[in-house]
């Protein structure tokens, strides 16, 4: 049988923002796959001024609506599941879109210049 699913893979041209691979500490909190609600320690795996991929050891689906917590600044920024990759030891790769660009929510002072510089101008 053949699987209905196929991964697309989105060129840099095709990306909104430009991505940087860097370790970010992050909480997670949401409801896991069964409906019950988690919170979990993660960290990044790559971010954009949209979103990031970061692992997270609880089971959920995709469309899941998410909330990231930056634990330096105590920002919160609401999210949905857009991909779920494989599960590994450190746990699945769930890449997550933020429902509105927050660029400055990772505190990064090197963002790329397609990074939008006032995400309030995004709505």
């Amino acid at each position: 049988m053949e699987s209905a699913m196929t991964e697309t893979t989105t060129s840099a041209k095709e990306r909104r923002s430009s991505r940087i691979f860097t370790r970010i500490p992050v909480r997670a909190s949401g409801k896991n796959i069964q409906g019950r609600k988690f919170r979990e320690n993660s960290q990044t795996i790559v971010i954009n001024a949209h979103g990031a991929l970061l692992y997270l050891q609880e089971e959920i689906t995709m469309g899941n609506q998410l909330v990231l917590i930056n634990p330096v600044t105590e920002e919160e920024q609401e999210c949905r599941v857009v991909y779920l990759g494989e599960m590994s030891d450190k746990g699945t790769r769930v890449g997550i879109e933020f429902l509105s660009p927050s660029p400055h929510f990772w505190g990064v002072d090197f963002a790329p210049k397609d990074w939008p510089a006032n995400s309030a101008a995004q709505n």
